[in-house]
């Protein structure tokens, strides 16, 4: 039986957490770091699934490929989303497989690779049910070639899993993903695409999947992943945080 986002967060007692997030999201700029609830870090519940208006960075893991590279993606998004928001954040990432049934609980998933992907029907089922049901899949492409092995299979498995003239069209600047938290007038621009492939490529656009007038899937050819891919640490010394972007999504999937 498909259930919304909606009404499965009912289900688990957090449509009163969620509704609390609208005033959090007001605090910009500096917001006050929370811990997770009670103050224990790392404690999850039913596999990690969010508690309240929790934020937990899910990894997708998928059977082929590279699913696990760029390992300090998840620490940084965290510390951006707990210095900048008022947000309370699960310190730990969470690995949830693309058939899971618990897939549903997180409203964010973080994918990557280099490699060949290619889902089992289980996963494209499981992936579309994510997508049809709110979640917002976050895909990027660590290759930074539209023509690599990464790109071209994961875009045929796009078609896929959601056939349609819609599927990984190009985000307009206008989009509200762009706003949500802080302003951008389009994806922001990576070092790696000006020169950690030595190739000078660089993409003004992303492209996504839209269900129910939202993006379900972002997709990126980027390499915001090995941007983000640093100890959190480092902030202090770069001029501009280069993982606001990442807030922007955060935000976005959990309003």
């Amino acid at each position: 039986m498909t259930i919304s986002r909606r009404a499965f967060l009912e289900r688990l007692g957090l449509a009163a957490g969620a509704a609390a997030l609208t005033p959090l999201l007001a605090a910009a700029q500096g917001g006050q770091r929370r811990a997770t609830d009670g103050g224990q870090p790392g404690g999850l519940r039913r596999g990690g699934a969010p508690r309240g208006s929790e934020f937990v960075f899910a990894r997708l893991r998928y059977d082929s490929g590279d699913w696990d590279y760029n390992p300090k993606v998840a620490a940084n998004v965290l510390d951006a989303v707990m210095q900048y928001t008022t947000i309370p954040v699960q310190e730990q990432e969470v690995v949830v497989a693309a058939d899971s049934t618990e897939l549903d609980a997180f409203p964010f998933l973080f994918m990557t690779g280099h490699k060949l992907v290619r889902f089992s029907e289980r996963e494209r089922r499981g992936l579309a049910r994510f997508v049809e049901n709110g979640g917002l899949l976050f895909s990027d492409d660590c290759n930074h070639d539209v023509n690599g092995l990464y790109a071209k299979s994961f875009e045929a498995e796009m078609r896929r899993t959601f056939p349609g003239s819609g599927t990984l069209v190009k985000v307009p600047s206008s989009h509200p993903v762009y706003r949500s938290f802080f302003l951008f007038d389009g994806p922001p621009r990576t070092s790696h695409e000006i020169n950690g492939w030595g190739d000078n490529v660089v993409h003004d656009y992303v492209r996504g999947v839209e269900r129910n007038g939202r993006l379900g899937v972002v997709y990126t050819n980027q390499d915001y992943g090995c941007e983000w891919d640093y100890s959190w640490r480092n902030k202090r010394f770069r001029t501009r945080d280069n993982t606001r972007f990442a807030v922007n999504l955060v935000v976005y999937a959990m309003t």
